[in-house]
């Protein structure tokens, strides 16, 4: 069996790539619901899916050929049989043990499969560890769309055991599904029409909006042309006006910075400053990287949790009352200035209160508190050790830098089977 997946390469021409290079400014009357693992996330997906009449447009990093990437697969054979225009995105790295097989039956059925960046093993590892399609997005009909941090396996259910992660995406309904829906095509390298109630931003939008209105929904999203910094920027930004409370909860902490001083400024004027980490990482590097910072954050009354029951893998965070983001992109070197990433920001009073009630479970009840005069053992040699490891992986993006950017091309796609 022979089977050649649609690749996204990365010698896009230049004036193609920043046709696709967009502003989505905020949306107003949307509702967003919070939905938190496995067990909220994939029957709501596969719900929608089942229920698709025209399209299915998916992105995501990770799909496994286990108990969920099976069903998955099963709902989009099912919908291409019948009709349903379905698009399927994969990055290379994230979903490279992915068997001819699996891939086979999906191209068979009529379901356009796309990889980003793949690449083969030399001497048996994978060489294609940096600048990831990263994002988890899913956009049914143009009607309704998902997008967090979950990714297609098991390993986002309960059942799963000790590694299984915590994690949260968002379902939209509303005007601001037009953008995501307008940002996936163009990004699958679909042909994009603009249509009635979707016009390109000319100037970028604020990352706090204007009014604190209800259901305001606003997509953002990395890349490597001009949106390389718009993630970090909308942090900044919004813990820059903060007046109150700033929770934020991520898996891979060890951001710039002006970040950390953006955080550390908030918890000097009075903000009360939460950070909760991985404290059973499944990235053992993660944990120690995040470690380095505590001093620098707990001297200035920064409230720091490490969340114990299981791994953490959620990049969500939420300000004040009203203003709340949910994505993929994580608060490191590889999320920040390498990978494609996207998130949505919110600003809506009962989603904030939502999210904050389940972080403020979490924190409660499932994670130890580190004290404010934290000093490890050995904390000369971690003194040491992390100064190394802050510079180094402080100029990690600039020396990455000199790789080839992602600039997304389609090659034509082919699938063949042979008896």
């Amino acid at each position: 069996m022979n089977i050649a997946v649609e690749h996204i390469a990365t010698d896009q021409p230049p004036d193609e790539a920043k046709a696709r290079d967009l502003d989505y400014g905020w949306q107003s009357g949307n509702q967003v619901e919070l939905l938190e693992n496995g067990e909220a996330y994939f029957p709501r997906v596969f719900d929608a899916m089942r229920a698709a009449q025209r399209e299915i447009l998916l992105e995501t990093f990770i799909l496994f050929e286990d108990k969920v990437g099976h069903e998955l697969q099963g709902i989009l054979i099912e919908a291409a049989q019948r009709g349903v225009k379905v698009v399927v995105s994969l990055d290379g790295f994230g979903c490279g043990e992915l068997s001819a097989v699996f891939l086979a039956a999906l191209a068979d059925a009529g379901v356009m499969v796309q990889m980003f960046d793949p690449a083969s093993k030399t001497l048996g590892i994978r060489t294609n560890w940096f600048r990831r399609l990263h994002r988890k997005i899913v956009v049914v009909d143009a009607e309704v769309a998902f997008i967090g941090g979950i990714n297609f396996s098991a390993d986002h259910l309960g059942d799963f055991g000790p590694e299984a992660k915590q994690d949260y995406s968002v379902q939209v309904t509303g005007p601001a599904v037009a953008d995501l829906h307008h940002f996936a095509l163009a990004q699958s390298g679909r042909q994009v029409r603009t249509r009635r109630g979707w016009r390109r931003r000319q100037q970028r939008p604020s990352p706090w909006a204007t009014d604190s209105g209800e259901g305001l929904v606003r997509l953002i999203y990395r890349d490597n042309l001009q949106h390389r910094d718009d993630i970090e920027e909308a942090y900044i930004y919004a813990l820059s006006q903060a007046k109150k409370r700033a929770v934020i909860a991520n898996a891979y902490f060890f951001p710039g910075y002006r970040l950390l001083r953006e955080i550390r400024n908030a918890a000097r004027r009075g903000v009360q400053v939460q950070l909760i980490m991985q404290g059973q990482p499944d990235v053992l590097l993660a944990k120690l990287a995040a470690r380095m910072l505590y001093d620098y954050l707990l001297k200035d009354g920064v409230v720091i949790h490490e969340y114990c029951q299981r791994p953490l893998h959620g990049k969500v965070a939420l300000v004040d009352d009203d203003w709340s983001t949910v994505g993929s992109s994580n608060l490191d070197p590889l999320s920040l200035a390498l990978n494609l990433e996207a998130n949505v920001l919110i600003r809506d009073r009962a989603f904030n209160q939502q999210l904050y009630d389940s972080l403020e479970t979490l924190s409660k009840n499932h994670c130890q508190v580190i004290p404010a005069k934290h000093k490890p053992r050995l904390w000369l040699w971690r003194l040491t050790v992390g100064f190394l490891v802050f510079h180094v992986m402080r100029h990690f993006p600039a020396l990455t830098g000199w790789l080839p950017a992602h600039k997304p091309r389609l090659k034509p796609f082919e699938s063949q089977a042979h008896d």
